[in-house]
């Protein structure tokens, strides 16, 4: 079975977009999605990049285009009134999902494909927490909330996204992104081919589709 790497923020606009997209299209071709949390403020802080570098004439184009997209998509969409915003301890608290669900996971087996279903539906509800009702996702009592109403023990989440091994794996996986190339999010591979941004799941699709030839 073939297996998409999804590298996300919850920070990232087109992150949101792809989250919901990109599932549909792996089902389409029987194939996984692999939901890998990339810390972008480090992977900027790397690069030099600066989000916030850009004139308030394309960050007006950006949000008009962003609504746009959702009107497209069908997808619900509200520009947030904190943005950018903290993401790590969210991130962390996905990479702790598995943990949660089966005893014998722990945090440092980020390459798992074990319980990505309960990853998407928590990484999907965050999306939307921030996403669709501006909900201040850098509050720990957010993320806990969230977590419950996806079905999961928000309180106990919240302290191992606090953990130490919670950290170092989303270090470890922030470090195997810049390790392959990736400079942004959404970014998707499929095998070694690497797609940036959310106008390049058709492409995504199209080698998908050549594998099940």
């Amino acid at each position: 079975m073939q297996t998409v790497d999804f590298y996300f923020d919850y920070s990232s606009t087109n992150s949101y977009f792809a989250a919901f997209m990109l599932p549909e299209i792996c089902a389409r071709h029987d194939a996984h999605v692999r939901w890998l949390p990339l810390h972008l403020a480090a992977l900027f802080r790397g690069t030099g990049f600066d989000v916030m570098a850009m004139t308030p004439r394309k960050a007006r184009y950006l949000w008009r285009d962003h609504a746009r997209y959702a009107e497209f998509t069908g997808l619900p969409f509200r520009k947030p009134s904190r943005f950018p915003i903290k993401t790590a301890q969210a991130l962390r608290a996905t990479l702790a999902i598995p943990v949660l669900s089966d005893a014998t996971m722990s945090l440092t087996d980020v390459s798992s494909l074990r319980h990505e279903t309960d990853i998407q539906r928590f990484a999907q509800a965050v999306f939307r927490a921030y996403w669709e009702r501006d909900e201040d996702i850098a509050r720990p009592e957010v993320i806990a909330k969230v977590a419950r109403e996806s079905g999961f023990d928000g309180e106990r989440l919240i302290k191992l996204a606090d953990s130490p091994m919670a950290r170092d794996a989303l270090a470890s996986v922030t470090e195997m992104a810049t390790d392959r190339g990736v400079f942004g999010a959404p970014t998707f591979f499929v095998g070694d081919e690497m797609f940036w941004g959310k106008d390049r799941l058709d492409f995504v699709e199209r080698l998908l589709e050549r594998g099940q030839e």
